[in-house]
């Protein structure tokens, strides 16, 4: 799957371990890799649905929005990079179709 970044700065983050270290801590920063890793080698999003890392859509004000947990509470937030964005005929978003992502923050999402 091909991964792009909302931020220069986390790209470049994500790009060198020491930095996720430094920012995040030794935990988060070898989970934030495992799961850019498992995004990287999936064909589809399909595929994350059957990795670690409980790949899921967000609801509410975070609809549209898909995440995968870190070291809990924090989660790895992103959106599929493409336009238009795959539906199934129901409207909902088609995760086989999905061969891009957006990466945007980390963060928790329990605090809003």
């Amino acid at each position: 799957m091909d991964i792009l970044f909302d931020s220069k700065k986390f790209q470049k983050e994500c790009k060198q371990q020491r930095l996720l270290i430094k920012r995040y801590g030794e935990v988060m920063a070898k989970r934030i890799g495992r799961r850019l890793d498992d995004l990287r080698a999936a064909d589809n999003l399909e595929t994350m649905r059957h990795l670690p890392g409980r790949c899921h859509e967000l609801i509410g004000n975070r609809a549209g929005s898909l995440s995968l947990d870190l070291e809990h509470p924090y989660r790895l937030i992103f959106m599929p990079e493409h336009d238009p964005i795959p539906r199934k005929i129901d409207g909902g978003l088609n995760w086989s179709q999905v061969t891009a992502v957006r990466i945007i923050r980390v963060e928790d999402t329990h605090d809003n």
